[in-house]
């Protein structure tokens, strides 16, 4: 990780760059995660032009900024993170660059009562926001007013597109909602990786269990898988879920250790939690995160969503 001083010293030799880029060019905006991103390049449009530091399959929960990053944080009109702990590897380095040049921590704009206290860090909260679409709605206002105060003359586009944006976000949520309500009262349990899933149970009336905790830095202790297998087979749960941001060995172990006491789980599928799919796909985006995940819980327990999701759009073979 970049030094107090030599972060200072390279952001001093930013500021004696040439100043920012006219107002005909896109405004440069840096997003940790790749939600994050997708949020500002939909909000943005054409006024921006936008990179995620984080791209699939990474753990934002662990993350810690390379060299190349810093420099583009450092030439970056406007940063976006999410806050709330999520990049706790990089709280530090964002909060020193948010003295020296525009930087929202979007996830923080959401009302603390709207969110879950976080269970291992006093006065901190879960940073899954983007899970629940009601939630993330906050954040891409939070976007949107970000955009707005960088880039004032592009006021009227970007509050255009944020609102369509925001029709986007609704109507995902609707269909999360619909399609999840198909699945059984008795199976409407969630066994995952790690406790990205808490706003999913709060906003769903579901019961989730993580295997690992809020943080993926907690790692799952052999007494840990002892217990969720005895709970596993008390209660009868047939699926769990893997996760495309972290190690699948938790869930494998979960598996097998059902599986020594005569009990058979299933992987029920994999769910984007702490980063979207590949660009260019539409899992790729954020709308279509959400859609996959209501579309494969709803499917391996017994619901009854369409095949391929909210408009046909998910990948074939879910």
């Amino acid at each position: 990780m970049l030094s107090r001083r030599h972060f200072l010293a390279t952001a001093a030799a930013a500021a004696a760059s040439p100043g920012p880029l006219g107002a005909a060019e896109p405004l440069r905006v840096v997003a940790t995660t790749g939600m994050i991103a997708d949020a500002a390049r939909r909000v943005g449009g054409e006024a921006v032009a936008v990179r995620a530091l984080m791209g699939p399959g990474v753990d934002p929960h662990a993350y810690r900024q390379t060299r190349s990053d810093i420099a583009a944080l450092l030439d970056a009109d406007l940063a976006l993170w999410n806050g709330l702990y999520l990049e706790a590897q990089m709280e530090r380095f964002m909060l020193e660059l948010g003295a020296r040049k525009p930087v929202a921590a979007v996830a923080e704009a959401i009302p603390r009562e709207r969110l879950i206290a976080h269970e291992d860090y006093d006065g901190r909260f879960d940073p899954h926001v983007w899970i629940v679409p009601e939630l993330w709605a906050e954040a891409v206002g939070a976007v949107r007013d970000a955009l707005v105060s960088a880039r004032p003359e592009a006021e009227a586009t970007v509050r255009a597109n944020a609102e369509a944006h925001l029709a986007e976000v609704a109507r995902v949520g609707d269909y999360a909602r619909r399609v999840l309500g198909t699945v059984p009262e008795a199976r409407r349990v969630l066994l995952t990786a790690h406790d990205a899933f808490g706003y999913f149970g709060r906003a769903y009336g579901w019961e989730v269990i993580g295997i690992q905790g809020i943080s993926t830095e907690s790692e799952a202790g052999l007494a840990r898988i002892g217990e969720l297998v005895d709970l596993i087979v008390a209660r009868d749960l047939t699926a769990a879920f893997v996760e495309t941001s972290i190690s699948d060995r938790n869930v494998r172990a979960l598996i097998e250790g059902a599986a020594a006491r005569g009990h058979e789980v299933s992987v029920g599928g994999e769910l984007f939690s702490d980063a979207m799919g590949e660009p260019g796909t539409y899992e790729g985006t954020w709308v279509g995160m959400i859609d996959h995940n209501a579309t494969v819980i709803a499917s391996a327990l017994g619901g009854a969503p369409p095949p391929r999701g909210m408009d046909g759009r998910l990948s074939a073979g879910l």
